[in-house]
């Protein structure tokens, strides 16, 4: 099980020293145009974890295929592009101009910004035409059937999933008013967890795709839980914002989730946590 950042959670350029202990760095959303993002103030602490509305500020296409990404490639850990954009030509522009990365994550489910008109199958399909990469679909446990998503991702030719982006969410201020300038935003940590582990329960039940999991994550255990439910990887997310060196002390955790399980690895777990209907043997 390789561990991952959540886009956007960590700047890498900022803090080489964090995003080393990683087996893979996934970048802050690109978009064919510079994005200032959405107002200040845009981020707010929950009790059980924290709303952002940043609104997918970034460089833009150009400045980060010339500028960021050889800064990013000189840290020497492998690279996930995070895509975004705003109709299905956008996605497929950048996913085109991308080379000697390991791997492309197509944000699908941004929270704060205003959702692209193309389907997430539609756009999935238009960048497999665009690039040989390895496509990761990030989606949104917001959809009421987010299998049925994750099936059409999987027919258009994505090659994984990435589960979940933040909730939709508000938080009020001493003055009972929004805590976000936007008014709602983007919830993550621990809250999200539960809800998580649904998504890539039936994701993975559902296409079988390698998994990327996230939404709470701040244990060896959580990680763990992560590929019971079928996750081949997980990424963290909120807890980097206040534990740095999260990444090392997940990874060792994860061994001691492991053996107290009694297992070798998280292979061996995964898919245990099937729906109740569904026969599973407990490791003794």
């Amino acid at each position: 099980m390789r561990i991952l950042n959540a886009s956007g959670c960590l700047d890498a350029l900022a803090a080489p020293e964090v995003a080393r202990q990683l087996d893979a760095f996934v970048t802050k959303t690109v978009t064919p145009l510079p994005r200032e993002g959405n107002a200040p103030p845009r981020i707010a602490e929950t009790a059980h974890g924290m709303l952002n509305a940043i609104g997918l500020a970034n460089p833009g296409r150009e400045r980060f295929l010339a500028e960021h990404l050889p800064r990013l490639r000189e840290l020497g850990v492998p690279l996930w592009v995070s895509v975004g954009g705003f109709c299905a030509a956008d996605y497929a522009e950048t996913c085109s101009g991308l080379a000697n990365i390991e791997a492309v994550e197509l944000n699908l489910s941004c929270p704060n910004v205003d959702e692209a008109a193309d389907s997430a199958a539609e756009i999935v399909a238009a960048c497999r035409r665009a690039t040989e990469l390895p496509l990761y679909a990030k989606l949104s446990a917001a959809h009421p059937d987010v299998a049925e998503v994750a099936r059409a991702v999987a027919a258009a030719g994505a090659d994984g999933l990435s589960l979940i982006n933040t909730l939709r969410a508000v938080a009020l201020d001493k003055h009972l008013r929004p805590a976000l300038a936007r008014g709602s935003g983007g919830l993550s940590g621990l809250a999200l967890k539960p809800i998580a582990l649904h998504a890539v329960s039936v994701c993975h039940e559902a296409t079988g795709l390698p998994i990327v999991g996230m939404g709470g994550i701040e244990s060896g255990r959580d990680a763990l839980e992560f590929a019971a439910c079928g996750a081949r990887d997980v990424a963290l997310g909120t807890v980097l914002f206040s534990d740095p060196g999260a990444p090392a002390r997940v990874r060792a955790e994860l061994a001691a989730a492991c053996a107290e399980a009694g297992v070798a690895t998280p292979d061996d777990v995964r898919s245990l946590a099937k729906s109740p209907e569904t026969e599973r043997k407990v490791p003794a």
